[in-house]
């Protein structure tokens, strides 16, 4: 089995949506860290300090077919109506992993046994 790393940068308020998506496609753990971004357009607010927003970023590591599904409906949150998105979505592969439950594994063989 193979597995990736997905990383999802959302603004903040939509935090719970990818959350959801995630858990809903099969995603078992997601560790969430806060962030703060800086866009190439950044917007000016008072004394010409530039603030952009506050971000989450959320971290899952997957079997490598659940990932994509994930990554598709993280998108339709970012990027409602095919607008501008409103942050990024990507994967990385895994070569070595170590300390996953293996309830989780489980999880991921009976979801690429139902997708079969």
């Amino acid at each position: 089995m193979k597995f990736s790393v997905l990383v999802a940068i959302v603004p903040e308020e939509s935090e719970q949506a990818a959350i959801d998506a995630a858990r809903d496609l099969g995603a078992g753990g997601i560790t969430l860290m806060s962030a703060r971004g800086i866009s190439n357009n950044a917007k000016k607010t008072f004394f010409g300090l530039s603030y952009d927003g506050s971000q989450s970023v959320l971290l899952m590591v997957l079997e490598k077919g659940l990932s994509l599904q994930v990554v598709k409906a993280i998108q339709k949150i970012l990027m409602p109506d095919n607008q501008d998105s409103n942050g990024l979505v990507f994967t990385l592969p895994l070569e070595h992993l170590a300390g996953i439950d293996t309830s989780q594994v489980e999880k991921f063989q009976q979801h690429l046994r139902e997708s079969l």
